[in-house]
């Protein structure tokens, strides 16, 4: 865009574009000069800031050159590096073409894998994009009919093997064959449409897991390592703390009995049995990969279980974050709360949904997989309000010109239902769903067994479940032979 005869730098550009976060939806078109790769004139690339449904911010940039006609076009992420990675599965059975036309945003991170072929498409292969599945495939398709000519002059039986392969994947694009498209992104970045949203979609199913050091290495989110018993210059800073780790609660307490008012102090410092030692230990940021500390304590929660507290905060870019791990060994079973939604009294119940938990809320046919979220300590209105505010967050598409007046609907019936949750207009029921048994819900009574409005069931966790969570390949005996030998 063109501004006193003059066009926007890309820092210009970008700044606008932040300016219209809180508005996302009529952010406008940027338009900046750059250098066309294929015949060295200028092009314009245009810049537009949006969001996906369900998904989160995106850069969309599409690039075109009036002198030789070539286009191109890139996503890149306006947001931080998530948490998790992702691995996203999506059955394409044979006759159903329609599930080609699944949005499917690529980072350029990710992997995609097509087992049934032993076929796969690393990350350098492919940049960022936002395309469908079957844009994906006829992507790498064209790419590997490229240089067939060539191929065939040097090395026939090559090329006529990849012929072979060019055949079977226009067989995919057919819609005649039955094959699994497999995205797995370390950075957490990548999505593939589910039309049903917020209902489970049967033939996709979402995996979030820990990156290894390698995956975060290669995205350049780890610091360089130091040499053995030599701690970083940055760790001796943050380490040395003044005063000793067991005054850290104390020194805390007192501060919030200074703040608040008698009452209030005491239904926080009370309701709970605190722990007199708070312990650190060297981390590094989430957001920018800077040395920071995370503080950390270990309590008992009452008919529940010891949990572990841990809250990390950055000196350098402001980031924060907290989160709850569950102390002790793993359960032999997992565990599934139920809770009857009557009253306000139930609104205000303590919530804790670890990572591994799902939630589902049968009147509205709503089912968050585990993961989705993230580990939460909140009350059950808290739950239900941050779904609403992760709903709302992803609308982008929603009200777009675009979209069918069915899906409008649907998700302005959706949302009216979820608001009337916490309105009571009608009972509904919350249930939990947690194979590591790391969820609580605190009763209304003094004893869990008086209260009929909750109700807890421990189940045999499936070999699929062990399997997903690490367990089925766990071994302890020679931690175990260790420990009996000490004991001796």
């Amino acid at each position: 865009m063109e501004n006193n005869g003059h066009m926007e730098d890309i820092r210009s550009a970008a700044e606008a574009v932040a300016a219209e976060e809180e508005d996302a939806s009529v952010a406008p078109l940027h338009q900046i000069e750059s250098l066309c790769m294929r015949c060295g004139e200028n092009g314009i690339t245009r810049l537009l800031l949006t969001r996906i449904p369900h998904f989160r911010e995106v850069v969309l940039m599409a690039f075109e050159c009036p002198h030789c006609h070539e286009r191109n076009n890139e996503v890149q992420f306006a947001g931080q590096l998530q948490p998790k990675g992702c691995h996203y599965r999506l059955e394409v059975p044979a006759g159903r073409p329609e599930i080609l036309n699944r949005q499917v945003v690529k980072s350029d991170s990710a992997t995609i894998k097509i087992p049934e072929l032993d076929f796969e498409i690393p990350p350098e292969a492919q940049r960022g994009s936002l395309s469908t599945v079957e844009g994906i495939i006829t992507r790498a398709l064209d790419g590997l009919q490229a240089l067939q000519d060539e191929r065939k002059k040097i090395d026939p039986e090559k090329a006529a093997a990849i012929d072979q392969f060019l055949e079977k994947l226009r067989s995919l694009l057919s819609g005649d064959s039955t094959f699994t498209f497999e995205l797995d992104d370390p950075a957490g970045n990548s999505f593939i449409e589910n039309p049903y949203a917020p209902s489970p979609d049967p033939l996709l199913s979402i995996r979030f897991y820990e990156r290894t050091p390698e995956q975060a290495a290669a995205l350049g989110f780890l610091a360089e390592p130091t040499s053995a018993g030599e701690p970083a210059p940055e760790e001796n800073n943050l380490m040395s703390d003044t005063m000793p780790h067991g005054s850290v609660g104390a020194v805390a307490g007192r501060r919030a009995i200074a703040q608040g008012n008698p009452d209030e102090v005491a239904a926080a410092l009370c309701r709970y049995s605190a722990p007199e030692e708070v312990d650190t230990l060297p981390s590094s940021c989430g957001a920018c990969g800077v040395k920071c500390v995370t503080r950390f304590y270990a309590t008992k929660i009452p008919y529940f279980r010891e949990v572990i507290v841990m809250a990390t905060t950055c000196d350098m870019c402001g980031y924060r974050s907290s989160e709850l791990k569950p102390g002790g060994e793993i359960p032999q079973k997992g565990k599934r709360i139920t809770l009857r939604v009557k009253n306000v009294r139930d609104l205000s119940r303590d919530v804790i949904k670890a990572d591994s938990a799902g939630v589902i809320v049968p009147e509205l046919e709503l089912e968050l997989t585990s993961g989705t979220l993230g580990g939460l300590v909140t009350t059950v209105e808290g739950l239900i309000t941050k779904i609403c505010e992760s709903l709302e967050r992803v609308h982008g598409f929603t009200l777009g010109d675009s979209t069918e007046e069915w899906k409008k609907k649907k998700w302005a019936d959706f949302k009216l239902r979820l608001s009337q949750l916490l309105s009571l207009e009608e009972e509904w029921t919350l249930i939990i769903d947690d194979a590591l048994a790391a969820s609580f819900v605190s009763p209304a009574t003094d004893a869990i067994e008086d209260d009929k409005q909750l109700t807890i069931e421990e189940y045999e966790r499936s070999w699929e479940q062990n399997e997903e969570l690490g367990l089925n390949d766990m071994d302890t005996s020679s931690a175990d032979t260790a420990y009996q030998t000490t004991n001796a």
